[in-house]
């Protein structure tokens, strides 16, 4: 039977403000460093003096995070308005990818981006083309790329096999977690030694020709030393839903050509690998893992003109070691960290702008653009480049004042863009128009180490201070204040406060105001790009930053019953954006938004074989400058689960999740907004279907709903399809 959660993701304790025994030391090493505090489970300093502590025999009962502050606190006591989501929620929920995992939480939304169908993580309505503005951790160390400031353009997905749990903080973090930490902040952190119940090998076949196997395993050698392995590995087909037309079928209707290739499907097929290795003894942490994406297909295509061709590659290395120091000083105990992070976007088959005979107005010609230039081939571009990251990161707590719990960081960063590459057989011109592509006289040439190139190579370093106190000012009141600065070598510094203040209002209501700033770096395409046809950058940018107010409440109602409301409002300043000029569109801090909102939490436990989790979210996103909804988000979202184990060794799962319609951008000129839809799931699981084997059945998008996410700039008119039905199997041999 899976080990069912009691507690919903707003967590539960039995009193407010209990002195309790200390936590044990769930993962005894490692703050998440990366910027500058604890990963979601990794407390190095064992919460063993939080003003929030639980008895021993509830810690199984209580969701905790330390995601908050860097404490280990249960959820509904926490600094911040957090989600967690366990790997047995996820075996509940049937899925594949931590896209369908990160579509279940509250104010978040899963839409898709034109380069490769990457995921954007739409927090309370803040989007935009690349989704920069919300962090994704891996352990604590950042896998965000510097070219373009989100997870990269290749992402490729991410398998699930690997993940141990997922902590998600909807609201700013830079106070800890510094740049990038602005919507919110997903923490992955993946499986070790105490996540692996011995060896167990699996397999799984379904839609769209998806073949994918894993192995884990376990183990203490005869040295003490803890290790965990995970290796998973997927090849998809992916799915093909159609599209009637692109931007080429404007340009064709414009210039009388025929080489669109819609209607067609989009192109998501990948194979993926992913392994993870966790080695620890005693107050020593060693972790690598490897994220290898290939053949990933081009979606609705780069331009979202349809690419049946293009295929890119990816491969990703996180690994960092870290040492706690106990008790350097009475009460006083101080981790280290390093950290590495190598990133590369790679091209394995030319990628096609726009498909063969494609035409635009020659300005060679005389009178210029009198007659059409054709591209026989398409026009092709092929960029690559690689990036290294490295960090090095110093936390200590002291303990040694009354009823307060101190937190002082430091740390270094250096990151460096390199290798940029690029083939391309066009040129660009800039007219009044906008910019044209012409023919380069050369065709496909290798314009790598020229001004061509469509990104420089670039390093940026940075260095950040912060100081965090956790202060019981009373029984049933607790103050959670800190501030961090950041020094960034190529746009200056920053500084970053925040506040929380927490009152365990009654035995089970707590009451929570939370105020938090927070900054998202320009990215180095947005800082130094000077070849690209559709995106200039601009050194003088300033980073975008954005003030959140929340005011949270949640309520353990009996033992069956338990909620969690909570308010939000949001002003964001010096949003970049991309202004037309005669030079192209050149990035500027021109953006002013204000976001407001709430989010509803319900879970009800009838019988110990029976739980119901149910969530709502609505937010209203403003852009001030033209008094309209921001839109390519849902302003309404409705999510349900039922987890049923209806006789021994078997579970079943029904989730529904209701997207409301999801506005335009006031620059598109479609006036329609994007239809509502509704999914629904299914999943069947039997334990020991023979001795030591499980098997699982998981139907996605039952009814076959038509499900569509909006399109960037409107090339694709009826928006991005999304997979309909589809079925999967899933079998597991515990070893």
């Amino acid at each position: 039977m899976i080990k069912k959660p009691v507690t919903p993701s707003v967590g539960r304790t039995p009193s407010p403000f209990v002195s309790f025994s200390p936590l044990p030391r769930l993962l005894a090493c490692s703050i998440a460093l990366a910027s500058g505090v604890a990963t979601a489970n990794d407390d190095p300093f064992g919460g063993s003096d939080s003003l929030w502590d639980i008895p021993l025999d509830e810690l199984g009962q209580v969701r905790v995070t330390s995601l908050a502050t860097g404490t280990e606190t249960p959820l509904d006591k926490a600094a911040a308005v957090a989600t967690v989501i366990t790997e047995d929620d996820i075996i509940a929920m049937g899925a594949t990818d931590i896209d369908q995992v990160l579509e279940t939480v509250p104010g978040l939304h899963v839409n898709r981006s034109n380069q490769t169908y990457t995921p954007k993580y739409t927090f309370r309505g803040i989007t935009s083309l690349l989704n920069p503005q919300a962090l994704m951790l891996v352990n604590g160390i950042p896998v965000t790329s510097a070219a373009f400031g989100n997870r990269g353009n290749v992402w490729g997905g991410m398998q699930i096999k690997t993940i141990s749990r997922i902590e998600v903080i909807r609201g700013p973090g830079s106070a800890l977690y510094g740049a990038d930490a602005f919507a919110g902040v997903i923490n992955i952190v993946t499986k070790d030694r105490n996540n692996i119940n011995g060896t167990q090998a699996g397999l799984r076949a379904g839609s769209f020709n998806t073949q994918a196997g894993w192995v884990q395993t376990g183990f203490t050698t005869d040295r003490n030393l803890d290790i965990g392995f995970v290796l998973e590995y997927q090849t998809t087909d992916g799915q093909h839903e159609q599209v009637d037309q692109d931007i080429q079928s404007n340009l064709d209707s414009a210039f009388g050509t025929n080489a669109s290739l819609a209607p067609g499907g989009v192109n998501t097929g990948v194979k993926s690998t992913d392994m993870r290795l966790d080695i620890k003894k005693d107050d020593l942490r060693f972790r690598v893992g490897y994220q290898g994406r290939f053949n990933v297909e081009t979606g609705p295509g780069v331009s979202e003109s349809l690419d049946p061709v293009g295929q890119f590659a990816s491969n990703r290395i996180n690994t960092d070691i870290s040492y706690l120091f106990k008790d350097v000083a009475p009460g006083f105990d101080v981790e280290s960290r390093a950290s590495y992070f190598y990133n590369t976007q790679e091209v394995e088959k030319g990628s096609v702008l726009f498909p063969a005979g494609t035409a635009w107005p020659d300005l060679s010609a005389s009178p210029p653009g009198s007659t059409l230039a054709t591209f026989n081939n398409g026009i092709i571009g092929e960029p690559e480049y690689k990036e290294e990251q490295a960090r090095f990161d110093l936390s200590s707590v002291y303990r040694g004042i009354d009823n307060h719990h101190l937190r002082i960081g430091t740390g270094f960063f250096w990151g460096d863009l390199y290798e940029t590459k690029e083939s391309k057989n066009f040129d660009v011109a800039f007219t009044p128009a906008g910019p044209l592509l012409q023919p380069k006289a050369s065709g496909l040439t290798d314009v790598s180490d020229t001004s061509e190139v469509f990104l420089p190579e670039k390093d940026r370093t940075s260095y950040y201070l912060f100081i965090q106190d956790e202060w019981q000012v009373a029984d049933n009141w607790q103050l959670v204040t800190g501030v961090r600065y950041d020094d960034y070598s190529d746009f200056g510094d920053t500084v970053n406060p925040r506040a929380a203040l927490i009152w365990a209002t009654t035995d089970s209501i707590t009451t929570k105001l939370l105020y938090g700033r927070a900054f998202r770096a320009p990215s180095i395409a947005e800082l130094f790009a000077t070849a690209n046809p559709v995106a200039l950058g601009n050194s003088d940018l300033e980073p975008e930053t954005i003030d959140t107010y929340e005011l949270a409440l949640s309520q353990q109602v009996n033992r069956e019953w338990l909620y969690s409301v909570n308010l939000f409002y949001y002003s964001i300043d010096d949003y970049i954006d991309f202004v037309p000029s005669t030079g192209g569109n050149i990035a500027q801090n021109i953006g002013e938004r204000t976001g407001k909102g709430g989010e509803f939490e319900l879970q009800y436990d009838p019988t110990s074989e029976l739980r119901i989790i149910a969530n709502y979210a609505y937010q209203r996103a403003t852009d001030d400058n033209t008094d309209k909804l921001v839109g390519e988000a849902p302003n309404n979202q409705v999510y349900g689960r039922t987890e049923w184990s209806f006789m021994p060794q078997w579970q079943s799962s029904l989730q529904i999740n209701w997207v409301g319609e999801q506005k335009r951008a006031a620059s598109d000129t479609r006036n329609t907004p994007v239809d509502d839809y509704i999914t629904v799931d299914v999943t069947l699981r039997k334990q020991n279907v023979v001795d030591k084997l499980d098997a699982t059945l998981m139907v996605k998008n039952i009814f076959d709903e038509s499900v569509v996410e909006p399109s960037a700039v409107g090339g694709i008119p009826s928006d991005y399809p999304m997979a309909g039905i589809s079925l999967y199997g899933e079998i597991a041999y515990n070893f």
